[in-house]
This record gives C-alpha cells, sequence and structure tokens, in this order.
C-alpha cells in the first residue's frame, strides 16, 4: 500500500490532476459546471415549491368557498325563521289591535322575507362587494351597526354563560 501523504483528506491515497476546485483549468470547469447543476437544481425546488403552494392555497380558498356557501345558506334559512316569526307576529297584532296596526308588522315580516331571499340567491363573492360598497357610502351607519351586533352578541354570551352558571348551581344545591 502506497504511503499516505498526511495533508489529503481520509480516503485519498493520491491527488488527481484537475480534480482541484482552485488549481489548474479543468477544476474551474468542474466548478462551474457544479454551480450551473446547483442553479437548475434549486430553480426546479422552487418551482415545485410555488406549485404546491398555488395548490395548497386553490385548496384552501374552495373549503373556504365551501364554509361560507354551508354559513350563507344557514344564515338566509335563519333569516327566513326569523321572517316567519314576525308574520306570526303581524298577524296576532292584526286580530289584537286591528289591521292598521298590523300592516307595519307585515310590512316588516315582508321586508325580512325579502332580505333573506336577497341573500339565498347572491353568491358569496356578491355579498362581500355588496358589503364593501355599503361601508365604504356610509361608515358611520356601518359602525353603528358592527356595535349593536356586538353589543347583542356579547348579551346572547353573557345570558348563556348565566345559564351555565344556573345550572351547575342548582346541580350542586341538589347534591348537598
Amino acid at each position: 500500500m502506497p504511503r499516505r501523504d498526511p495533508e489529503l483528506p481520509e480516503g485519498t491515497d493520491q491527488v488527481i490532476r484537475g480534480a482541484s476546485a482552485t488549481g489548474g483549468e479543468g477544476g474551474g470547469a468542474l466548478l462551474a459546471a457544479n454551480e450551473s447543476g446547483a442553479g437548475a437544481g434549486t430553480e426546479r425546488l422552487v418551482t415545485q415549491v410555488r406549485d404546491q403552494v398555488s395548490s395548497l392555497r386553490g385548496q384552501a380558498g374552495d373549503r373556504v368557498r365551501g364554509f361560507a356557501d354551508d354559513g350563507k345558506a344557514r344564515a338566509a334559512s335563519m333569516i327566513d325563521e326569523f321572517g316567519g316569526v314576525l308574520s306570526d307576529a303581524a298577524r296576532s297584532v292584526d286580530e289584537r289591535l286591528g289591521e292598521d296596526y298590523g300592516r307595519y308588522a307585515h310590512r316588516a315580516a315582508d321586508a325580512v322575507s325579502s332580505f333573506a331571499g336577497s341573500v339565498r340567491d347572491k353568491s358569496v363573492d356578491d355579498i362581500i362587494d355588496n358589503t364593501r360598497d355599503f361601508v365604504r357610502k356610509s361608515p358611520a351607519v356601518a359602525i353603528g351597526i358592527a356595535a349593536v351586533a356586538g353589543f347583542a352578541l356579547m348579551r346572547v354570551i353573557k345570558t348563556g354563560l348565566d345559564d351555565v352558571g344556573v345550572r351547575r348551581g342548582s346541580t350542586r344545591k341538589g347534591d348537598d
């Protein structure tokens, strides 16, 4: 076995001319070939990552659109039910107070039912565009509506939490 040069890396028995990255013409050509190959590999990797991100973005968009469509259908159904409740209330007002007062309640019920129909008929994108236009045209009204909706939501949540606390309290008293 030939004697090993102590400056050579482990597993190397001899120096091959042109293999050095710094020495000779062959080394420079080899280095340039490696750099261009690495650049092409990196470019392919970047392209693959972009394609994957695009695909995932499309899938996420489809899922969000599905959830939005489900939410729109539920909201339209709830608004329609509210219109039905208003309609029943309008009939009750007709019976108790007369048709003059019931007319206003019927108009409100019809307006709510019409709104439910328009929500059902429009796409999610149309609803978002209409909402943006409304907020741009009258931001003060939009802020007022958001404040009232937030207040109502907090009351509903607080009432639900109070009901849970009352049930827990009555359960504990019954256990004693």
